[in-house]
């Protein structure tokens, strides 16, 4: 059996006038992030978490910002896409470890809904996805509320 780790990072500003979106489900905050697609930057963090894993670049290469077919995208669809590459490589993923790092909105009531959201989007056990959220204790620019951070790790395997 072939196991492979990989890591995932994403940042986006807030924004006023859009929607935000975490995990793929929508999130009541007054701001929503800025970005080419949904600006789900916990999914990106997957995203790039997966398929560093399977050395196959980034989310930047694999859905380019300078394709419109992208523009506004729901990030699951992304994931979808991702999941497929990785598959379609004969790989299948074994678990997720995420956090998510802003001051507001507080997300401990969203995480089940976030993780049922992912695993339905990747066809995997809602138990293998860990969300976890954490500020930065005021400090940088999630700390002065300006954007959201994620960081994922992922374990993939190919028998």
């Amino acid at each position: 059996m072939k196991i492979r780790v990989g890591f995932g990072f994403d940042v986006h500003a807030f924004a006023e006038g859009r929607a935000l979106w975490l995990g793929g489900i929508r999130i009541d905050h007054p701001v929503g992030l800025q970005g080419h697609s949904d600006a789900d930057v916990l999914i990106h963090a997957i995203c790039d978490a997966l398929l560093g894993a399977a050395n196959m670049r980034d989310i930047g290469f694999q859905f380019p910002d300078s394709d419109n077919q992208y523009r506004d995208i729901d990030s699951k669809l992304l994931l979808q896409k991702t999941m497929a590459l990785l598959r379609d490589a004969g790989y299948e993923l074994s678990n997720i470890d995420s956090t998510v790092v802003t001051e507001q909105p507080k997300l401990k009531p969203y995480i089940p809904r976030m993780q049922q959201s992912l695993a339905q989007a990747l066809t995997v056990d809602k138990a293998d996805i860990s969300i976890k959220a954490t500020t930065t204790e005021k400090l940088g620019f999630t700390g002065r509320n300006e954007g959201i951070a994620a960081y994922a790790t992922v374990l993939i395997y190919r028998n």
